[in-house]
């Protein structure tokens, strides 16, 4: 009898460590408040950034949405010769807020994070508060304009000071959808913000 409750509590226990390792994908990305009623610490991760770097959570998380749908190692698709060879992805960018290698090196140099990693998003929401705290500052772009921090975060701020963005109208269609994802989640996030806060402070 023992030995079969002793089985039981290994097997339970194992389950529950599985499904805590399980990544959480949000099986409604348009809606923030089922994004973080569904994940707590993700509010708790967003509202730190959000502490730390002065852009609103809704900017954030949009700019997330358009570039990954909260999926953890999105990547670029790729294209393949003759349908068996995979030949290289169009960038590097990779995770939750898919910034490319040479922006994530600049952010760990800069903020001291070593140990980030782009499948994580607490690491990818701190990185794109990081990038759009410092369009902030060189490009003057306010941290509520999610259709300018948007343009500067695609084409790079060196692009966006170029305004190559002026010759891609499509790109000009994202920026005003990642606006309106932007006005959208603000909304949704002001009728639970206050839950979520009263969920997160209760732990501690």
């Amino acid at each position: 009898m023992f030995v079969k409750t002793l089985r039981l509590i290994l097997i339970s226990s194992l389950l529950s460590l599985l499904t805590a390792c399980a990544t959480y994908r949000p099986s409604n990305p348009d809606n923030i408040c089922d994004i973080f009623s569904g994940e707590t610490d993700w509010y708790e991760a967003a509202r730190d950034a959000q502490h730390k770097w002065g852009t609103p959570i809704y900017v954030m998380m949009a700019i997330m949405h358009q570039e990954s749908r909260f999926v953890d190692d999105a990547q670029p698709d790729r294209d393949w010769f003759l349908g068996i060879i995979p030949l290289p992805r169009s960038s590097s960018a990779y995770g939750y807020a898919q910034a490319q290698d040479p922006a994530w090196e600049e952010y760990i140099e800069q903020t001291g994070n070593s140990g980030a990693d782009r499948d994580d998003f607490e690491d990818a929401i701190d990185f794109i508060g990081w990038y759009t705290d410092v369009s902030q500052k060189r490009l003057k772009l306010s941290k509520w304009d999610a259709y300018g921090q948007y343009l500067a975060y695609h084409e790079g701020r060196g692009g966006y000071s170029r305004k190559t963005y002026n010759s891609k109208p499509w790109l000009k269609k994202v920026a005003a959808k990642v606006k309106r994802k932007a006005s959208s989640y603000n909304r949704q996030l002001k009728t639970c913000q206050a839950r979520l806060d009263d969920k997160v402070d209760s732990w501690f």
